[in-house]
């Protein structure tokens, strides 16, 4: 309802060499990765095998209390998830980690992603007798592993043999009774990266802001296509599947990630800090103040400022206790729910010329909101600048965007009658080009196929769509 893009989910795994309070460490960086994903979460955790688990719809701080991770107990491996569904709705079977039962053991499986062979993968195996019972493509991937785990000499062996047959996105955590593993599509679509405590646990989370909150030091990325495999004998590496050039989802760095993470061996606050910098150069604009929209417009305003010399102020109080989940219970309440999020600094835009910067425009609304919320605050005039390009595809990779009759850059002609219809004196957007040099000089190759609907993969006739899911309703009205 707050027209706003949505992440799919974070992942989070521990192996340590001792019986620990490795739930604990999972909850502290669930904690730290709960911007990826606010409508469910869990834990799973394995006791010398013996599987114990919590999961439940809300915030982790909601979810797990003092009582829940006692009864999760200590063990030696455990793995977490925090999601928001764009595949799979919202279903209790759906919240992860998912944990299988099977004739050669258990395991517990994470997955930040979305596969775009979802519903042949779930056909097969519906076929063979496999019962499904949630809608996520997650199952599938269990499933998958499963099969081949039938065969393969291991765990680690039946990934790497199954991954050829996961089309699309997926970055995983795996528990088995004795180990941890962790894989990510050959592509790299989303990030996953490992490492070890002072105490010598192993940590692998979605991003390097969750090491920190447990005390890991970085070590590295796991690589596009790469299976690790953490357990008693160390480290391993299978890179059987490695050498394809990566294709990171842009929008990582332009919104999804904490500013404080490392993806792609690049800063995300220094890459926000670069599209305003570009947005400055590209299109400039004569105004007294450049403001941003809590929260990843603000690291992008700062680079305007410091590009075009134009100050930078503090535009906004962001009210910190208002959820993603937030409902509002009419439709008058609806129109107003800017303004309960967001409240203007008049003093900060009384009588200026203003330059705005926020990270996307999918509908429209809310920006028009929020130009308008300037305009009663005073603003002679409202310039709109957004870090990222406009959106005119859809996603198959695991970023929420709405279909193409209501994004506004489908809609409407040209910039110039976007911003006619938020309401502001002149728009930009950041151009395809210059995001693509968001990293700087560390090489990095992007998936822009929302912006370009030039995709890295091919798409299959089913689109990465579930067909065994209710329709899935949006929430996004920005």
């Amino acid at each position: 309802m707050f027209d706003m893009l949505h992440e799919e989910c974070g992942v989070f795994g521990v192996w340590s060499p001792e019986r620990t309070d490795v739930a604990e460490m999972v909850y502290y960086g669930l904690y730290a990765l709960q911007h990826r994903g606010q409508e469910s979460c869990g834990i799973a955790l394995s006791d010398d095998g013996v599987f114990r688990q919590h999961r439940a719809d809300g915030l982790v701080g909601d979810v797990f209390n003092r009582a829940a991770l006692e009864e999760l107990g200590q063990g030696s491996i455990a793995v977490g998830h925090v999601r928001y569904s764009t595949t799979g709705g919202k279903n209790p079977n759906n919240i992860q980690p998912v944990v299988v039962c099977h004739i050669k053991g258990n395991m517990a499986l994470c997955h930040n992603g979305n596969l775009v062979n979802a519903n042949s993968l779930r056909s097969e195996h519906e076929m063979r007798g496999g019962i499904f019972h949630g809608t996520t493509d997650t199952e599938s991937i269990a499933y998958t592993i499963v099969s081949e785990r039938l065969r393969a000499p291991s765990t680690e062996e039946a990934v790497a043999q199954a991954m050829p047959r996961i089309q699309g996105a997926y970055a995983c955590v795996l528990m088995t009774a004795t180990k941890l593993i962790a894989f990510r599509d050959k592509n790299g679509f989303r990030p996953l990266c490992y490492g070890q405590t002072a105490e010598g646990a192993y940590v692998v989370a979605s991003e390097s802001c969750a090491l920190s909150a447990v005390g890991a030091r970085f070590i590295r990325e796991v690589e596009p296509g790469e299976v690790l495999i953490i357990g008693a004998d160390g480290v391993r590496s299978d890179r059987r599947h490695c050498g394809r050039a990566a294709s990171l989802c842009l929008f990582e760095y332009i919104y999804f990630a904490r500013p404080d993470s490392v993806i792609g061996g690049a800063s995300v606050y220094a890459a926000r800090k670069r599209a305003g910098m570009y947005l400055a150069k590209a299109s400039p604009a004569k105004a007294d103040v450049v403001i941003g929209v809590p929260d990843s417009g603000l690291d992008a305003a700062i680079g305007f400022s410091q590009e075009s010399g134009i100050p930078y102020g503090v535009g906004f109080v962001k009210n910190r206790y208002v959820g993603r989940s937030y409902i509002a219970p009419n439709q008058r309440m609806r129109e107003n729910a800017v303004r309960i999020k967001l409240n203007v600094i008049a003093d900060t835009v009384r009588d200026k010329r203003v330059v705005l910067i926020d990270d996307s425009i999918v509908r429209g609304t809310t920006s028009a909101r929020i130009v308008g919320l300037l305009r009663e605050a005073g603003a002679r005039e409202v310039h709109m600048r957004i870090s990222s390009p406009p959106f005119r595809h859809p996603c198959y990779f695991g970023t929420d965007v709405d279909s193409q009759e209501n994004l506004i850059a489908c809609r409407l002609p040209d910039v110039e009658a976007i911003a006619r219809y938020i309401g502001a004196d002149s728009l930009a957007y950041l151009s395809v080009q210059d995001a693509h040099r968001l990293a700087g000089d560390e090489g990095c190759r992007f998936c822009d196929g929302c912006f370009t609907g030039q995709y890295p993969i091919p798409i299959p006739e089913e689109q990465g769509k579930n067909k065994f899911e209710q329709p899935l309703t949006r929430r996004s009205s920005k």
